[in-house]
């Protein structure tokens, strides 16, 4: 039989055992943890910077989209206003025309050939075409001819 003192030694050794063991594995499990929690943050990191980036990106194209629009009701406006000036003019020279007898009769008469032939255009079916034909476009026949 063992004295009484030597179960207590054993139950305390034991026991010390037991709580080394729960210290190693709980130090493992910090370990374990702090590792995933600064992998997360690592991840949270290139989350946060790739939001950002996009925020970015769209607050830009949110202003270029801006931009753009405003560039476009301006050049519709000019776009009206010669609209509108062009048909001033036009009325203006019709007119002038219908007023003038000599000036309507002018506008009625055919164009020379010469000068029809110098408005009109070949079909071309190449680019080939089209330079070849433009040294010639331009010429006229001699004076009085």
């Amino acid at each position: 039989m063992v004295p009484e003192g030597g179960n207590v030694i054993r139950i305390s050794g034991t026991l010390l055992a037991v709580a080394l063991l729960a210290l190693a594995l709980t130090g493992w499990r910090w370990s374990v943890a702090s590792d995933e929690l600064a992998s997360a943050q690592r991840v949270i990191g290139t989350l946060s910077a790739g939001i950002e980036s996009r925020d970015r990106a769209i607050t830009r194209l949110k202003t270029e989209n801006n931009e753009g629009q405003k560039r476009e009701a301006t050049l519709r406006l000019m776009q009206g206003k010669a609209s509108a000036g062009a048909l001033t003019r036009e009325a203006h020279i019709q007119r002038e025309t219908d007023a003038n007898p000599i000036l309507r009769d002018w506008s009625v008469t055919a164009l020379p050939d010469d000068v029809i032939r110098l408005h009109t255009r070949p079909a071309f079916t190449s680019a080939r075409d089209y330079l070849d034909w433009l040294p010639t476009r331009d010429k006229l026949p001699g004076a009085r001819k």
